[in-house]
């Protein structure tokens, strides 16, 4: 049935896929939402046809069972009154009857099974429904924080605010890297005092040492 194969792509369609890759996300949950609804009322409507088809089957089945036991009743009427020709057409009505019967009873199996199916089918699209109802709101919230992130975005690219951006952290880099040479030199510099200076009282020691040495080497 084309309804149940609908039904079907209804049922094994990904949610979350095809808001993916829709184009207006929010209008694509609607659309699959009044599908669904659609399809459901559809299967529905099916159901309650298919109930009422085996139910008239089983009547037919039924009506015929007792046609046969009527015929098989008259035939036994006739032959006991002797009236064989009469007999034979009671029983040939009654086999007729029987043939009816298994018919209607193998149309109403069937049908039985096409019940099921419409069932389990209506079954799936009011689980289905019930899914997309629960995670549409959740859904479309999403995709409209999403799309107004995105909108922000290309409002600051459009205002140049990438390239300000950009321009920025450029600037900040040269900032930062004139300070660390500055402060690379003030390192130097103060490295160059400490050895001046650690030169200087090297020259006084060395002096001191000289003049002891003069003191023991030439006393007066």
């Amino acid at each position: 049935m084309a309804l149940l194969e609908r039904v079907s792509t209804l049922v094994r369609a990904n949610l979350n896929d095809l808001i993916d890759r829709a184009e207006h996300p929010e209008k694509m949950i609607k659309q699959v939402m009044l599908d669904m609804e659609n399809q459901l009322m559809q299967v529905k409507t099916q159901v309650a046809i298919a109930i009422a088809d085996e139910h008239l089957l089983l009547k037919k089945q039924k009506e015929n069972e007792e046609k046969e036991v009527e015929w098989a009743r008259k035939a036994e009427l006739a032959v006991d009154k002797k009236q064989d020709d009469l007999a034979r057409v009671a029983l040939e009505r009654g086999l007729t009857c029987r043939q009816m019967a298994r018919s209607f009873a193998q149309q109403a199996g069937d049908q039985k099974i096409q019940v099921e199916t419409l069932k389990s089918a209506l079954r799936k699209l009011e689980q289905k429904l019930q899914e997309a109802q629960s995670k549409s709101e959740l859904m479309m919230a999403q995709h409209r924080r999403s799309r107004g992130l995105d909108k922000t975005t290309d409002a600051r690219m459009a205002a140049g605010g990438g390239a300000a951006v950009a321009t920025f952290d450029r600037m900040r880099n040269k900032v930062n890297r004139a300070e660390a040479i500055s402060q690379a030199k003030v390192d130097l510099a103060g490295d160059d005092v400490e050895d001046r200076l650690a030169a200087l009282g090297k020259e006084d020691e060395v002096e001191k040492l000289l003049s002891e040495l003069k003191a023991r080497r030439n006393p007066s």
